[in-house]
């Protein structure tokens, strides 16, 4: 009797002995094919970004991700999206694609992209004296003359506006590359805040708008 269960509980510790080996040689198995399996390095976003929200590095880390499992346009480094702007919402935890990012050259194909929070783009009627014989080009910096003539029929010129950005000229929203390049336009686009864009808007429907070209370098004795 006593050999009896001697061996049904040899047979019971063989059975358990066996389960457990086949449980750590399964575990061991998977683990190994896990790593055969290849990673690669990607971009993830550590928080939401908007749209059109220019992306900087602090938004930004570095994961390592299974190969098989990414898209064929992920970013690798976050230096190739450094700078650029989201073309679409991204969320907290997003793989960044090639897709998703646009340079901030391609900013300047729309407007309202190039205008800072808080200012507004408007357009004034040009000829080729007032714009300085179409030499204006964008990002140019510009002084804003009203001329008018008073109760007294005298003409009398003053500067409404100073250094103010010049956002496009014409539909030519990028400086010129080299000094060949020239077009002719009829108007000039300014970025402003909104009470000065609506005095502007006043000031050429009751007198010639005139504008004067800031130079576009600066000599080390003019700074402060």
């Amino acid at each position: 009797m006593r050999s009896r269960i001697i061996f049904l509980l040899a047979l019971i510790m063989g059975i358990i002995t066996t389960i457990l080996f086949f449980n750590y040689t399964k575990q061991y198995e998977t683990e190994e094919v896990v790593q055969q399996q290849e990673t690669v390095q990607v971009v993830q976003t550590k928080e939401k970004i908007a749209e059109n929200q220019v992306i900087t590095a602090e938004v930004l880390k570095v994961v390592n991700v299974i190969k098989e499992n990414i898209h064929p346009q992920s970013v690798s480094e976050i230096s190739e999206v450094e700078g650029k702007i989201s073309t679409a919402v991204m969320e907290q935890g997003e793989i960044v694609v090639a897709h998703r990012v646009k340079d901030q050259q391609d900013e300047n194909l729309l407007l309202s992209l190039k205008i800072q929070d808080g200012y507004r783009a408007v357009s004034i009627g040009v000829n080729h004296v007032q714009s300085v014989t179409n030499m204006i080009e964008p990002e140019d910096r510009v002084d804003v003359f009203l001329t008018e003539t008073n109760d007294d029929d005298e003409i009398i010129s003053e500067e409404i506006f100073s250094d103010i950005r010049v956002l496009a000229v014409g539909r030519k929203m990028n400086p010129p590359q080299n000094e060949s390049t020239y077009s002719e336009y009829s108007a000039v686009t300014l970025e402003l805040e909104p009470n000065d864009a609506n005095m502007l808007i006043n000031a050429s429907a009751t007198g010639n708008i005139h504008f004067t070209l800031h130079p576009s370098t600066i000599s080390s004795g003019s700074q402060d």
